[in-house]
């Protein structure tokens, strides 16, 4: 039986791959489900140089099996991250929010394999030209940063797998194993999920917050800041103060002043549900638990497993 792509690519036992969010994706988190046979992601956006090479320092102690890091291209050190990967031998990574034509020759010229994440065919298009071996197509139900035209992942995936040669990774909204079923049916070759390991055990996230994530109901999200940058957040007081800022027509600087600085990291890393930014995809409405990263991987598994075979039984025969 022919191998999954994915899974061929990354050298992984299983086509899950943990995102790579900001505060809340370290080591702990990367080494756990990469221990568990997926590929973990540390997420560098929210470190200081030297953090990420201490965080990079402690996965390669944690695990011998392959890791990724996540490097948003909008990070105003990233050259300095760069040179970190290159340094510590990172096997992947995955870019954001920027062009793929700006780092992947380099990287790939060190052995590192890169993945770009995308929201729009167009885009996809623009990473496999420039060169990357897989893209990740992530619909606008996704929590964090986010694409503006609120394509679903439903519709997206196909749409992408339809135009790119390149194996394809499906992100937004899939926190099961029958999402996962689905999304491979729809033509990509694996799932990356970031809300569904925001509520694990070894995330870096604050109690406080994975506590919210997992009392999020339906409707408790939205997406918002298209004026800035596109980002889904949980609807609390400091959303209501973005939300009445842009009712009254604010224009960029004003809602720059808003945001300040460390309001991510006020909301996620430190737990402050009040005046924090509270990033979270949709499918946040689903989870009820938080567990160890290796469950949420042999859950996923389980479930994928339990779907496929249910596709023939009557309920699949018309």
């Amino acid at each position: 039986m022919e191998r999954n792509r994915i899974c061929a690519l990354f050298n992984i036992q299983y086509p899950i791959i943990q995102a790579g969010m900001i505060w809340c994706s370290g080591w702990e988190l990367a080494a756990a489900v990469s221990n568990a046979g997926g590929l973990g992601i540390i997420g560098s956006g929210s470190m200081y140089p030297e953090i990420l090479e201490e965080q990079i320092q402690k996965c390669q102690a944690a695990t011998s099996l392959p890791f990724a890091v996540n490097l948003p291209m909008l990070y105003p050190s990233i050259e300095e991250h760069i040179q970190t990967i290159i340094k510590y031998k990172v096997p992947i990574v995955f870019t954001s929010a920027g062009n793929p034509n700006t780092y992947t020759s380099l990287l790939k010229s060190h052995g590192i394999t890169v993945v770009h994440v995308v929201s729009s065919v167009k885009f996809a298009l623009k990473a496999e030209q420039a060169g990357v071996d897989a893209i990740v197509a992530e619909g606008f139900e996704a929590g964090g940063h986010n694409g503006r035209d609120e394509t679903t992942t439903m519709c997206l995936i196909p749409m992408v797998a339809s135009k790119i040669k390149i194996p394809l990774i499906a992100a937004g909204g899939i926190a099961t194993g029958s999402a996962m079923v689905a999304a491979l049916h729809l033509g990509a070759d694996a799932v990356q999920m970031g809300t569904r390991f925001v509520a694990s055990n070894e995330s870096s996230a604050h109690l406080a917050f994975k506590e919210k994530v997992i009392d999020t109901n339906e409707g408790d999200t939205i997406l918002t800041l298209k004026e800035l940058t596109p980002v889904r957040l949980i609807k609390n007081p400091f959303y209501d103060l973005i939300d009445e800022a842009c009712s009254k027509g604010a224009d960029k600087e004003q809602l720059l002043e808003l945001l300040g600085r460390g309001r991510a990291k006020k909301g996620m890393f430190e737990g402050n549900l009040i005046d924090g930014e509270l990033e979270i995809g949709q499918i946040a409405g689903i989870l009820d638990s938080i567990i160890p990263a290796s469950e949420i991987v042999m859950q996923i598994m389980n479930e994928f497993n339990a779907a496929k075979a249910a596709q023939n039984t009557a309920k699949f025969q018309f």
